[in-house]
């Protein structure tokens, strides 16, 4: 059965309906509190009987932007890829990479769905992405299955200071997108049951109500089989480690219109829920 995992002030949740279960209670001490923990058991996660739970497994305050945190809150490794769309690539003036260009967000940078985003300059970006969740240890993997090793997936917000990335020849593409901050995931983690067609779910970022990037992960050069598969054949990849698959065209650095303090950061992912960010003064 499809799950939908949340973080609830550091605890590990499932979401049915406008219901919050906490996974630990609802399970009977079976599972984990530990969203990391559960990350790793997802396929028990699926088996959890909502419909029997006693009440009192319930989350009973309101869920506050306060409270609901990143999914995955500690990855082990954190996968940007750059250029994965066309039209991005194309509004960025750089050619078709002939094999995937993958760099590391540094884990420190992941926040929550409705966490502030603190900025550090004046040429800060902002990139929507699906970003997906390997819920298994794996190694060199066929593309075929792929799929199979994924716990789920969320929405991402690759948020990106444009003047450290090309400040240097290469870019300096992890550290410029790898600030305190500068990774909201959430609002929750989707088991891939659950989504309609795991391999084109509409995404869209807007600012201040405006719509900036709108595209689907069909449009993915590199689709998420080929990114797992080729990045298992380098490096084991394990429970919670994250991949940003890359972003479509309409980032601000097309047109100069970076993020400000005050303006608000609404990324969405169909199938998988709305993040919200505001951006405040990080200096």
């Amino acid at each position: 059965m499809p799950f939908r995992l949340l973080n609830v002030a550091g605890r590990a949740a499932l979401r049915r309906g406008g219901v919050y279960w906490d996974l630990e209670s609802v399970s009977g001490g079976r599972l984990p509190a530990d969203p990391m923990s559960a990350i790793g058991r997802w396929r028990e996660l699926a088996a959890v009987d909502l419909d029997s739970a006693a009440p009192e497994a319930t989350v009973d305050e309101a869920i506050g932007a306060g409270r609901l945190g990143p999914p995955v809150p500690r990855p082990g490794k954190a996968f940007g890829i750059g250029l994965n769309y066309r039209d991005h690539a194309a509004e960025s003036g750089m050619e078709l990479p002939e094999v995937p260009v993958v760099f590391a967000k540094y884990p420190s940078c992941i926040a929550g769905p409705y966490d502030d985003v603190p900025l550090r300059g004046d040429a800060v970006d902002y990139e929507v992405e699906l970003v997906v969740v390997i819920g298994d240890e794996c190694k060199d993997l066929s593309e075929e299955s792929a799929w199979g090793v994924v716990a789920g997936v969320t929405c991402g917000q690759d948020v990106s200071d444009r003047r450290l990335q090309f400040a240097a020849k290469p870019p300096q593409f992890g550290l410029a997108k790898s600030f305190d901050g500068y990774g909201p995931i959430g609002p929750v983690l989707v088991s891939v049951d659950g989504l309609a067609d795991p391999d084109a779910l509409a995404l869209r970022c807007a600012i201040n109500g405006e719509e900036r990037q709108g595209s689907t992960t069909a449009e993915l050069i590199r689709p998420v089989p080929e990114l797992i598969a080729y990045l298992s054949r380098v490096t084991r990849l394990l429970p919670g480690d994250l991949i940003f698959t890359g972003t479509p065209s309409g980032v601000g650095s097309a047109s100069k219109r970076y993020l400000k303090p005050g303006d608000v950061i609404e990324s969405e992912i169909d199938g998988v829920g709305l993040m919200r960010n505001r951006c405040v003064d990080g200096a």
